[in-house]
């Protein structure tokens, strides 16, 4: 296996000239991602309903095909389903990835070529690593296994040809057999839809093997850590598998994690944050340290970015690469070869580089709360709970926040409910702390706190450290990338998770 991580690293460097090419030429790469989508398209159903070869510009492209969302697409996704053919691409649909997502109870049906799995997902996969092989040339990464941490579903049939899982389980499933050489637990247990018996599983089956990288969401792979160092006595992660290297992490901000981790696993490794979605792959770190992610720009999926002012009007403006502002707040809007055309998958990011395009996950265009003209993201509540844990001493596992609207007593406030793995000595201290960074984050909400004439102190409960984890059980959305909402514009969350612990 020594002899692997050499000839890796050679492929590597092979394979950053071509990044490079696409990371210098970002506008050329995404004119010709464009051609060949509507080259794939033209011979769809909605191709020829949206007159894709009269398609010879950006420009007739977004006059002639409208923005999406899911339910604007629905009725093609069921009939695909079925197993009608060359409805949204020209090539045969046999997986979908199921992603009940945050907003709504109702599960999504994401269509999968063999053009997104192969051209996107997993060439991106490889193109993360060879970015990191070049940037760790002496690398021993791939002489033992990854431990990967996803997928809640296991794999369903609908028929002799058409399958659906969760994003993780179709890669898994359809993952090529030199990828299940490398990585770790067997896919029966890594398909374990029943969460708590998965992480016991998952425990057990890895603690012998050499595991060098771990990737997944951070709040479920804390609890797998915690378990193996309980059966197993160790006091840091790196007791259990000393070559450990890298931690591959997406899905919710690292930033309340990050402390934690450190912590446990007891020695300095690499941290690479990922985004990838059941729509496509669309980004990844792929320098050490970089302020984002790198926008994967050659991989099938065409770009274009909604100002989120502009969502909900009837007729919304998009931009392309050569007019995104730094630290602005755009909803994505993707055409992907896996038949997804104009559409949105509800996340916002904002750049933090141009040339090269660097974006980092904002929140969701509808995860927010801007009850009083606040306009609070997930980005803002995120680095306000890392400011407050560290001016306090607390630890953070998980949480959600709300508007607590205007009374005939009392003015407006935001309601937090908190799981602490350690408890600040004063709630009352962290949450003045957790105003004060929301203050200096977010300009709009020191202007409504501002005397608390529009907004009130924060109202912060403490949770038991397992409020969330029943709250998701009872929906049945343990485990896998199911995750707690950070924010809603509404007070449902809240209430549904209050009543819970009551």
């Amino acid at each position: 296996m020594k002899l692997i991580s050499p000839a890796i690293s050679r492929l590597a460097r092979l394979r950053y000239a071509q990044i490079e090419e696409w990371t210098a030429n970002p506008l050329t790469a995404q004119r010709e991602v464009l051609q060949d989508l509507i080259t794939h398209g033209q011979y769809t159903e909605f191709g020829r309903k949206h007159h894709f070869t009269e398609i010879f510009s950006i420009r007739t492209f977004k006059q002639l095909v409208p923005i999406s969302e899911y339910n604007n697409i629905k009725p093609y996704i069921e009939r695909l389903m079925q197993g009608e053919e060359n409805l949204l691409w020209n090539t045969p649909v046999n997986w979908f990835a199921k992603s009940s997502g945050t907003t709504s109870d109702k599960s999504k049906f994401i269509p999968i070529t063999e053009e997104s799995l192969n051209e996107c997902h997993y060439q991106a996969a490889k193109d993360v690593l060879t970015a990191y092989y070049h940037f760790n040339p002496e690398s021993d990464l791939l002489t033992g296994k990854g431990l990967v941490i996803g997928g809640s579903h296991q794999v369903s049939q609908l028929n002799e040809n058409i399958f659906y899982g969760d994003l993780s389980a179709v890669l898994l499933q359809n993952t090529p057999f030199w990828g299940q050489w490398l990585r770790t637990p067997e896919l029966s247990i890594a398909l374990m839809d029943e969460w708590e018996l998965k992480i016991e599983a998952l425990a057990q089956s890895t603690i012998q093997e050499n595991v060098t990288s771990i990737s997944g969401v951070p709040t479920w792979t804390l609890i797998l850590i915690k378990y193996i160092l309980e059966i197993t006595g160790c006091k840091t992660l790196k007791e259990v598998w000393p070559n450990l290297e890298l931690y591959i992490h997406g899905g919710v901000s690292f930033v309340p994690y990050k402390e934690q981790f450190s912590k446990l696993i007891g020695d300095d490794i690499h941290y690479l944050e990922m985004y990838n979605a059941s729509e496509g792959f669309f980004a990844a770190q792929t320098a050490p340290y970089d302020d984002g992610m790198t926008l994967f720009l050659a991989h099938g999926i065409f770009y274009e970015f909604m100002p989120v002012e502009e969502y909900g009007k009837d007729n919304p403006k998009t931009i392309g690469l050569d007019k995104v502002e730094l630290n602005k707040n755009y909803a994505i809007v993707i055409s992907t070869n896996g038949g997804l055309w104009r559409y949105m998958p509800g996340d916002t990011v904002q750049f933090t580089s141009l040339y090269p395009f660097r974006i980092k996950v904002s929140g969701r265009i509808r995860h927010y709360i801007n009850a009083f003209g606040e306009e609070v993201i997930v980005e803002n509540t995120d680095k306000a709970i890392a400011i407050a844990c560290e001016k306090t001493g607390a630890v953070v596992n998980d949480y959600t926040a709300a508007p607590l609207y205007f009374s005939d007593n009392s003015n407006g406030a935001h309601e937090w409910l908190i799981a602490f793995e350690q408890e600040p000595a004063s709630i009352q201290h962290f949450t003045y702390e957790l105003d004060c960074a929301l203050k200096a984050l977010n300009s709009d909400y020191e202007a409504k706190r501002h005397k608390d004439m529009a907004l009130r102190m924060p109202v912060v409960h403490s949770l038991p450290k397992n409020a969330f984890n029943r709250w998701l059980k009872q929906k049945g959305k343990l485990g896998g990338q199911h995750k707690v909402p950070r924010l809603c514009n509404d007070r449902k969350y809240v209430e549904d998770i209050m009543n819970i612990v009551e």
